[in-house]
């Protein structure tokens, strides 16, 4: 048996670690950079420091069932005040950690280095085991990281590829690479000399050159999307001959370089049973750092991507540890086996890309679940993992949203296969209702865009620019909304209503329908009148429960169906970027879009197999690095 360093306890000048400590220690002391060394941390006690958290307790039970680990190790290094270190562990329902009193160790003052290593303490029910420190006063902690013992000969040969891949965010990409040279490339750390990073600049705004280094390659491209840019690091991570696993990732967002550690050690130590997985790094909130987004999600049965857990704020130690051991009841609910890797931190195999091909060229949307849909892999993914990312829901895009999503999700469904549990269709339905119900008639259009670009069939996505073409169309298409400055006039003016006024609940909140909850009875029927008429603008005469203009969320998602009901005229705000629109029903067009919808779904059911069999027949061309070699102007 052998010592593998699995991951070392973080403390870094971030801007993570500043704002929200709780995802790295405990205290009601605080802990400062040493002055006297570069590396060390100040401890300023006296006082007690607890580890176990997000960042720096071990999640025994991952390290368990991923890799062929039979123990852990705590290695620490001291000096300063006379402290005791003790080894801490939890159990899934836990809201504190336990101490363990019997592997405490007493260390006396001293002005020079200690080294301690602990052996940990294991249970069978163990999620995060740590430690903590209670000094007397201060002390300085440096180069202190726990390890696995592992058999002899069970390290496998590991070569790190990341590839991110970016259009015109340069603040965000620059301040990576520059964590990247800095914390990965010129460290000591095993990674360092099997890594690289692939920088795909789709905006060519870049400084190649200068930004380009040991083991860093920017390489201008054309703008061929997210879809394009991953493969275009796929590729060359094919065309090297030794990368053995691709890590990609979303260019807006902020690294933490000691996840993409964990990741190059977690792989070197996989079991037979996961040596194969993709490693599906947690989405975190770029302004909120300790809320958890989503890891793994799973596509559901009417076409809609959700995650597999609820956001969480792993700060607390009992959400940290849920995050650990969420179940995932996939016999009661069949869709969460349609489970997916999002592509904003997840590395996957070299070896799945030459069983399955590349992605199709999707330019935006789906590209990544399509891909873990069809791959199939097991996943891994573990507190400490992650990268923080700016949240989709400030930046709804009508765009993605009903032109991308709509046409994708379909294209990828009938060309390889994917989510057959999926009708995509029912989303589809949903979507157009809801945007004429809000009046919102260019967004409308927008869906049938969509899926009028999937009738085209494969040959149409596979023209060369034709990514960018269109979403560049649907763009102009969208709702333009107007920023609140000229929006207050006109809503003072013709609605008589001050937006300036408004609170965020005023904006989100629904109101019951008849003014007061009539009955579970009488809503459905409401309800059904609303979406059934298109509220009103096919037949009917629905009157408002309300006599004031209805100021409506202006996210696509949201449906307030009580506000909306029988209305003539709304508000629709995006509270989030400060802007909105006046709206006004046009019944006329409506039932235009209507028409031009069902006489889609028409030719939808008369072509389906015909389209299907066009798709499929295409999948072996649309994923070869043959075509991807042309279609990004690298044959």
């Amino acid at each position: 048996m052998k010592d593998f360093k699995i991951a070392n306890i973080l403390l870094d000048e971030s801007r993570q670690f500043y704002t929200t400590p709780l995802l790295y220690y405990r205290s009601a002391r605080a802990i400062f950079p040493s002055d006297k060394e570069d590396s060390a941390w100040r401890l300023v006690g006296p006082g007690s420091f607890d580890f176990t958290t997000f960042f720096n307790a071990l999640s025994i039970n991952k390290w368990r069932e991923y890799t062929v680990a039979k123990g852990f190790r705590l290695h620490l290094e001291l000096r300063g005040a006379a402290c005791t270190v003790t080894q801490t562990r939890t159990d899934p329902l836990d809201y504190y950690p336990h101490k363990l009193p019997d592997t405490t160790k007493a260390i006396e003052a001293s002005q020079e280095w200690q080294i301690i290593e602990m052996p940990l303490v294991l249970h069978d029910t163990d999620v995060m085991d740590s430690f903590v420190i209670d000094a007397a006063g201060e002390i300085e902690l440096r180069n202190s990281y726990y390890t696995a013992q592992i058999p002899d000969n069970s390290v496998r040969p590991i070569e790190l590829a990341l590839s991110t891949t970016t259009f015109k965010k340069e603040d965000f990409i620059t301040h990576n690479i520059e964590l990247v040279r800095t914390k990965i490339v010129e460290t000591d750390e095993l990674i360092a000399k099997h890594f690289r990073m692939y920088v795909v600049d789709n905006g060519r705004t870049l400084d190649a050159e200068k930004l380009s280094s040991k083991s860093i390659t920017v390489f201008p491209n054309d703008n061929v999307g997210g879809s394009g840019g991953f493969t275009f690091g796929m590729v060359k991570a094919l065309e090297s001959g030794d990368v053995t696993n691709i890590l990609l990732m979303d260019d807006d967002v902020e690294v933490s370089p000691e996840s993409i550690i964990r990741t190059f050690n977690l792989l070197s130590i996989t079991n037979d049973r996961y040596f194969e997985a993709f490693v599906s790094g947690s989405m975190m909130n770029y302004d909120e750092p300790d809320q958890h987004w989503e890891d793994t999600g799973h596509m559901t049965v009417r076409g809609n991507y959700l995650p597999d857990k609820p956001p969480m704020r792993v700060s607390a130690l009992n959400e940290a540890i849920a995050c650990e051991t969420f179940s995932y009841e996939k016999e009661i609910f069949a869709d969460l086996k349609q489970r997916y890797a999002g592509w904003w931190y997840c590395c996957i195999p070299v070896s799945t890309i030459k069983k399955v091909g590349l992605p199709l060229p999707f330019f935006v949307r789906f590209d990544d679940a399509e891909y873990a849909l069809r791959a199939k892999p097991r996943f891994m993914s573990m507190n400490g993992i992650c990268v923080w990312h700016l949240v989709f829901f400030m930046r709804y895009s009508a765009a993605v949203e009903r032109y991308q999503v709509t046409r994708n999700g379909l294209i990828g469904q009938f060309t390889t296969g994917v989510a057959p549990l999926t009708n995509f269709f029912k989303e589809i339905d949903h979507e157009v209702m809801i945007e004429l119900c809000k009046f919102n008639y260019d967004d409308a259009e927008l869906v049938l865009e969509g899926l009028e670009d999937f009738f085209k069939g494969p040959k149409f996505i596979a023209q060369k620019g034709i990514g960018e073409k269109t979403f560049m169309a649907a763009n102009k298409k969208k709702e333009k909304l107007l920023p609140f400055d000229e929006l207050r006039e006109q809503a003072l003016k013709e609605c008589k209503v001050d937006i300036h006024g408004l609170s965020p609940n005023a904006i989100t909140d629904d109101i019951p329908m008849k003014r007061a909850s009539v009955g579970r009875v009488e809503n459905i029927a409401l309800r059904a009148l609303e979406r059934k008429s298109l509220n009103g603008q096919l037949w009917g005469n629905l009157k408002p429960f309300t006599d004031s203009v209805p100021v409506i969320h202006g996210v696509g998602w949201s449906y307030q169906e009580g506000k909306l009901f029988g209305t003539d005229t709304l508000i629709a705000i995006d509270n989030y970027n400060k802007k909105g629109i006046i709206r006004h029903k046009n019944a006329d067009r409506a039932k235009q879009i209507w028409s031009r919808y069902q006489n889609d779904l028409k030719y939808y059911n008369q072509n389906k197999d015909r389209l299907k069999k066009e798709y499929q027949s295409s999948k072996g061309y649309l994923t070869s690095i043959d075509f991807w070699k042309g279609y990004l102007g690298l044959d």
